[in-house]
């Protein structure tokens, strides 16, 4: 009886790992530059995604897990005599990695572009 207790408990705690929420993690981003992992979920845990602007000016982006409970919330995230540095809206879902990744930033194509050309430069001026 008791091996039959055990397989079942067993069986269960691996369905449950098994089942666990996967989402993609970012502590803290700028427009969408956000180096992202990917994180199991606790129990009673959605993904997030959350989008903010710091000083009110930058764009900044969280990803990850978050109690249930705290989701579809607004955060503000407070320093030195709680002046808010930034507010973020905290939207969730249920789904393995939901929490899209960001795409490449606006900023990659030109940075390729400058350093392709700066490449071609210094070839061109060490062959004059």
């Amino acid at each position: 009886m008791n091996r039959i207790l055990l397989s079942i408990f067993a069986a269960t705690l691996l369905f449950a790992a098994g089942h666990a929420l996967q989402c993609y993690k970012c502590d803290i981003g700028i427009w969408n530059l956000c180096i992202t992992s990917k994180v199991t979920c606790n129990e009673g845990e959605q993904c997030f995604s959350g989008e903010g602007k710091a000083v009110k000016v930058f764009p900044v982006i969280m990803k990850g897990c978050l109690k249930t409970m705290d989701c579809n919330k607004e955060t503000s995230v407070p320093v030195f005599d709680n002046h808010t540095i930034y507010k973020m809206n905290k939207t969730c879902c249920a789904e393995d990695l939901c929490n899209a990744a960001p795409g490449l930033p606006v900023i990659a194509p030109f940075s390729l572009t400058l350093a392709t050309l700066t490449a071609s430069l210094v070839l061109t001026g060490s062959l004059v």
